[in-house]
């Protein structure tokens, strides 16, 4: 009876520590892949040269599947458990700019993207296509 239960919660423990670590990750992924252009606090931009900000978001969620997704006409945004990355165009390929949420998630200023963004709204509501859709 013993070893199920262990089972169970070594299985739990590695979710949660892999949950913890997935943030940092990103950052790191970020730092390693792309151009550091500089820091602001929690704040860190990256250029990608010669990327359309498609094609770089998509690798970027590629690597590390965000919990939501969205994008406004100007930029993509890939949201994670406490970062946000925002990806937008510059002549020369795209800027990526990775952020703490509470810079401004928090307090709504990514609500205009939907669900996953509105702080009051996780991802995987009724609004994004996904399951429950249209209940």
């Amino acid at each position: 009876m013993r070893a199920p239960v262990a089972a169970v919660l070594a299985a739990a423990a590695a979710v949660s520590l892999g949950a913890c670590g997935s943030d940092d990750d990103v950052r790191d992924y970020l730092s390693e892949t792309y151009s550091f252009n500089g820091s602001n606090g929690d704040t860190a931009t990256y250029t990608a040269l010669q990327s359309p900000v498609g094609s770089t978001t998509a690798t970027i969620a590629g690597e590390f599947p965000p919990s939501a997704r969205g994008a406004d006409g100007s930029a993509e945004y890939l949201r994670y458990a406490d970062d946000i990355v925002i990806v937008s165009a510059i002549p020369q390929g795209s800027s990526i700019r990775v952020e703490d949420l509470d810079d401004g998630y928090r307090s709504g200023r990514y609500r205009h993207l939907g669900s996953g963004f509105d702080p009051g709204s996780p991802a995987g509501s009724e609004t994004d296509g996904g399951p429950g859709d249209g209940k």
